[in-house]
């Protein structure tokens, strides 16, 4: 895993690019030249109250700028605080954090659902194969689509069916009789749930992101603990932090409750 960095962030600019969702774009200094895709940053509120960092994944990095994008959505003060802030302001961010996706050469299925779709944008940047892009929305608001379509084929699921196949990211990958040997996905649990059942029945591996779990994503507060199917080396006991262990896990390794 990469080494970790506590830095005085820039922010860049920040945009609404859905209801509630915001991208920002930070610019740092050593954070980019470590960051992989499906890691994440803390980033420290201004009230002192709130001492723990929020975790929120990266959605790009750009290396020759020294830059990260983080798209996020308000889920609490904490965020509420973070959507006002603006170009040229400072913000304290730690990172990168967590373990990313393994880069393979085999043709994928990059699948995303809800907020868990930002995290996929710098995978499909840096996959080198075919690869077919599922993303999953609860209705018309498809934020980062566009992006997608430069870096693969993208297929569109909607709750509400307003956009592409009227159901879950399943249904439209049976619907379009899509195929592939590898799956990387983020999303909700259930999202994930079905995902890792459907890479089962077909012997597929893959590789899942429980970034919903996390709290302080610092493994300071122990609320993002999972079930192992293995032992950890040092606790002796089924369980994994999903900040320090994860967020990405091998599917078949953990268990989604």
């Amino acid at each position: 895993m990469a080494g970790k960095f506590k830095e005085e962030a820039v922010i860049i600019r920040q945009e609404e690019i859905a209801t509630d969702i915001y991208s920002m774009w930070l610019h740092v200094d050593k954070i980019p030249q470590e960051a992989q895709p499906g890691q994440f940053l803390g980033v420290y509120s201004r009230d002192g109250s709130r001492l723990l960092p929020r975790p929120i994944s990266i959605c790009e990095i750009d290396k020759d700028d020294q830059a990260v994008r983080i798209v996020y959505r308000i889920a609490g003060k904490g965020t509420h605080e973070f959507s006002f802030m603006r170009t040229g302001m400072p913000l304290n961010v730690i990172g990168p954090l967590g373990n990313g996706f393994p880069i393979k050469s085999k043709k994928a299925f990059v699948i995303g659902g809800g907020i868990g779709i930002p995290p996929l944008l710098q995978l499909v940047k840096e996959l080198r194969c075919e690869k077919q892009i599922i993303l999953g929305y609860r209705d018309k608001e498809i934020f980062l689509s566009p992006q997608f379509r430069s870096y693969g084929a993208v297929y569109i699921a909607t709750e509400d069916g307003s956009i592409g196949t009227k159901g879950t990211v399943l249904d439209a990958i049976l619907a379009h009789n899509l195929n592939a040997d590898i799956i990387y996905a983020c999303g909700p649990l259930p999202m994930l749930r079905a995902v890792k059942a459907f890479a089962k029945d077909r012997d597929m591996e893959c590789w899942i992101s429980l970034e919903e779990r996390m709290a302080c994503g610092v493994g300071a507060c122990l609320g993002c603990v999972c079930k192992s199917t293995i032992k950890d080396e040092h606790t002796r006991v089924k369980n994994k932090r999903i900040c320090t262990e994860g967020p990405v896990f091998l599917a078949e390794e953990v268990e989604i409750s």
